[in-house]
């Protein structure tokens, strides 16, 4: 492995790096993370860290893997991705983004500039997370699913007054659905497959697949028309 050199760049020597990736100014990469071929980092990025949590916190679960960030995977200005996340190929994770401990980012999704993606979350393939997404813990994000920017999602109808153990229940977004900008999704919500939430529908109950739902709160109005599914689009 060559030495990578960049302005202030702090490499962990546990850090496993490809020889072509490239780095910017004042990255920090912390140890056991694994970098693939051809990844860019760039300036301010924070990788592998280990998440700070509070005594009670349910997401305090161990972190025993590292990071592993896949080949060709852009990770742009000022982004911190924690230890124990998986980033896949060609990913991109944007400036100033957040992607926590346990998430996999699939191969070729993009997570847009200053989104969160939260603990034990996992994200498929080709999925566009735009600005200012909160992707709550525990949610699963399938194939091809497009979030509109500032969209919310939520995992605890308690606001953490929970009994010890209870189980929280993020997001569930099956493939190809769509969620319109500025959306909120109460705790454990499904959108089906297919489906289309508008651009500030407030989500209290299950979306059915192709279900176009509107408002607040979000009621099903009708359904995808074939000629709007995601294979005619790409037809």
């Amino acid at each position: 492995m060559l030495t990578p050199t960049a302005p202030g760049l702090v490499l962990s020597p546990t850090a496993q790096v490809a020889d072509d990736v490239e780095f910017g100014a004042n990255v920090v990469v912390h140890g056991g993370t694994v970098i693939g071929a051809g990844v860019v980092v760039q300036d301010g990025v924070v990788l592998g860290k280990a998440p700070r949590l509070s005594a009670r916190s349910s997401s305090a679960a161990p972190v025993d893997v590292p990071l592993v960030i896949g080949a060709g995977a852009s990770i742009c200005a000022q982004a911190i991705v924690f230890a124990g996340a998986h980033v896949g190929e060609g990913a991109i994770v944007g400036d100033q983004a957040y992607v926590r401990e346990r998430t996999v980012i699939g191969a070729g999704s993009v997570v847009g500039r200053g989104t969160c993606v939260d603990n034990d979350v996992v994200v498929g393939e080709r999925v566009r997370l735009q600005s200012h997404v909160y992707l709550t813990g525990f949610s699963v994000v399938e194939d091809d699913v497009f979030v509109g920017p500032c969209v919310m999602t939520t995992n605890d109808n308690t606001m953490a007054r929970h009994h010890a153990g209870d189980e929280l229940r993020g997001a569930t977004l099956r493939r190809a659905c769509r969620i319109g900008g500025g959306a909120i999704l109460t705790p454990g919500i499904e959108v089906g497959e297919e489906a289309y939430v508008a651009a500030g529908s407030v989500v209290t109950n299950h979306v059915p697949p192709r279900g176009v739902v509107i408002g607040v709160p979000g009621r099903v109005v009708r359904y995808v028309d074939d000629v709007d599914l995601l294979e005619s689009d790409r037809g």
